[in-house]
């Protein structure tokens, strides 16, 4: 992909992802102080917006499609923080990427206020971890701005959560009646109620929600049984990344679940999903090419 354009009228997503040709990856830039990966940014306010470009550079030379910049963590147990302060920590980040780069960049977040300062800011998609249920008006400014949305599945309660200290937080006793009909069910629900507001088929991105409201084997099964989504006929992206579910399944902390990742990534892409969504970029996008050259 080319990302030498205008920096001032990035290209349109409809010219730049041709979907089933190959799989796309997102890069994930967490401009916080607690993410469960040990990848956030602020441990020194000072410099986080120049660590911020590097590291979003870095992405796009390793091969990255798009850049998910977030500013609130979305661990199992994590605390929420106020919006104006989501919107102090991401919005320098995206203007100052936009300076230097057309890539296509999506903020990660449910807020209303929050994706529209990022919109104007540079952004060019939205990441919603809660399908347009969190906050209402979210549902205008994707419809307003016609930009794309990734609806993603989310039954997350703290309730749920169990922490372990090595190993993190993980979901425990969460219950489906059919896990795959549900989380189809509860995805189409996002979708109706985004097209019944004016945002059309074509900004429509889907997302099973791995580690989000799912135990350990539910996001197991989720991942082997991917392709039951294709029939949804949307885009897929998926976002086992360092995730807890790998570290559970392997016994191993955040830092050292690199090959964990690239098996669920392998997996993903041969079930049919169109977009990973992945901290270690250079990496998996080795991973990503080399299956696509089996599968596709």
């Amino acid at each position: 992909m080319n990302h030498e354009l205008d920096l001032h009228t990035p290209t349109p997503p409809e010219e730049l992802f041709a979907w089933g040709e190959r799989t796309y990856v997102m890069g994930i830039l967490n401009v916080t102080p607690d993410s469960f990966s040990g990848d956030g940014l602020i441990d020194d306010p000072a410099i986080v917006v120049q660590r911020a470009v590097t590291q979003a550079e870095q992405f796009v030379a390793d091969g990255a499609d798009i850049i998910d910049v977030g500013g609130e963590s979305t661990r199992p147990g994590s605390t929420p923080i106020h919006p104006f302060e989501e919107i102090q920590r991401i919005i320098p980040v995206i203007e100052a990427i936009r300076q230097v780069s057309a890539v296509p960049i999506s903020v990660d977040t449910y807020r209303a206020v929050v994706a529209e300062a990022a919109l104007e800011a540079g952004a060019n998609w939205v990441n919603d971890v809660w399908g347009l249920r969190m906050d209402p008006d979210l549902v205008r400014v994707v419809a307003q701005t016609g930009c794309p949305i990734i609806l993603m599945h989310n039954r997350s309660k703290p309730k749920n959560v169990t922490q372990e200290e090595r190993l993190g937080g993980r979901y425990v006793g969460i219950e489906y009646d059919n896990l795959l009909a549900d989380v189809q069910r509860e995805l189409e629900e996002s979708i109706e109620l985004a097209l019944a507001n004016g945002i059309s088929d074509e900004q429509i991105i889907i997302d099973p929600g791995i580690g989000f409201g799912k135990t350990v084997r539910q996001n197991l099964q989720l991942l082997n049984d991917l392709d039951q989504f294709l029939d949804m006929g949307y885009p897929i992206l998926v976002g086992p990344s360092r995730k807890s579910f790998i570290g559970y399944t392997l016994d191993l902390p955040p830092e050292e679940r690199m090959e964990g990742t690239a098996a669920t990534i392998a997996i993903a892409i041969d079930r049919g999903a169109d977009i990973i969504r992945v901290h270690d970029v250079r990496q998996m996008v080795r991973v990503a090419r080399m299956v696509d050259s089996i599968v596709r």
